[in-house]
């Protein structure tokens, strides 16, 4: 099935056809009008550098005037073999589809709603016929049963003309366009940028990519540049206020010549305040007594810090080089 972007936005348009693999666009004066553009003929020949194939309008109130129409636009450089002349469906339009296709050019009739208009269309060569389903439905009618109609005409009867279907407001529509077994489908790029779009493979996509960078990354390309160190002869009260500075639930406390004293937990705050009150703020941190951290060296991958974060339950874990601490590496940092 043929996929068509129907806009007139220029950035839409650009957006739209970085995809590569869009086969044409399909555009229409309305839209044109709604984007401001005055200087239509300007607009056409620019659109038709930048996409595959170019379905424009061919106005007039007769099959002449239509081809005068197309052939004028041709004149303005366009390739005859990438610009499809949309025609609205009328007895003169059908005769303007005979008379363009009799000279090998490419024709859409459009604002098709009934399946006589569409046989008409089909019978005169049409090479794409297009009913538009949106606009069907919004009037109460069964559109999706004419599309149906209409490509097993085409099956049937063996017609050489393409079934676009047009008018797509959801992406049930495109769905549907699928299920019917049209031959192309013009959508905007709204509906186009949500077709790739679903909860299931957006959670996949965040596990793999989570599980990727557990295996790949290093605990020191994770850690984020801190390391929350205080000296053990400062009170207490002083390592809170750095422990918030950091940002961290945990602050490294060290000796006088750099080595390793213990870490203090926002956890080990509360248990000391419980058990000896306020005067506990006035102590030293070298006054305690701290158990042999949880700690990681800065080499490690984070899938051995996930691991230990999961067997220790804690938060926040010491990250080391050759025994010194560097920093640390808090859980969420996994998930960065």
């Amino acid at each position: 099935m043929e996929l068509y972007l129907d806009s007139a936005n220029l950035k839409e348009i650009e957006e739209g056809f970085k995809l590569g693999f869009l086969n044409g666009l399909t555009t229409t004066p309305t839209f044109m009008q709604r984007e401001g553009i005055t200087d239509i003929d300007a607009m056409i020949v620019k659109l038709s550098k930048i996409v595959p194939v170019l379905q424009i309008e061919a106005l007039g109130d007769t099959a002449e005037e239509v081809l005068a129409e197309a052939e004028r636009q041709l004149a303005l450089g366009l390739d005859p073999k990438k610009t499809v002349f949309k025609i609205p469906v009328s007895l003169e339009g059908v005769r303007a589809c005979r008379l363009l296709r009799s000279k090998g050019y490419l024709v859409n009739v459009h604002l098709v709603y009934t399946l006589q208009q569409a046989y008409m269309a089909m019978h005169a060569g049409a090479t794409y016929v297009c009913p538009l389903v949106g606009r069907l439905q919004d009037q109460g009618h069964d559109a999706l049963d004419l599309v149906n109609q209409i490509v097993s005409a085409v099956d049937h009867y063996g017609y050489d003309t393409k079934v676009m279907f047009s008018s797509v407001r959801t992406m049930e529509h495109v769905r549907n366009a699928l299920n019917l077994g049209v031959h192309t489908i013009t959508v905007p790029l709204k509906i186009l940028k949500q077709l790739t779009e679903n909860h299931f493979t957006t959670v996949g996509t965040d596990q793999f990519i989570r599980d990727t960078r557990l295996m790949t990354v290093r605990v020191k390309e994770a850690m984020n540049g801190t390391n929350p160190v205080i000296d053990a002869g400062v009170s207490l009260a002083e390592g809170i206020v750095k422990m918030t500075e950091y940002g961290f639930g945990a602050i490294t406390v060290v000796n006088a010549d750099g080595s390793l004293k213990g870490v203090f937990t926002d956890g080990d705050l509360r248990r000391k305040i419980q058990a000896e009150g306020r005067d506990v703020l006035s102590k030293s941190m070298g006054d305690f007594t701290y158990n042999t951290p949880v700690s990681i060296e800065s080499s490690a991958l984070l899938n051995d810090a996930a691991g230990l974060f999961k067997s220790t339950k804690v938060d926040t874990i010491l990250v080391t080089e050759n025994g010194k601490p560097v920093g640390m590496l808090d859980i969420q940092d996994l998930e960065d």
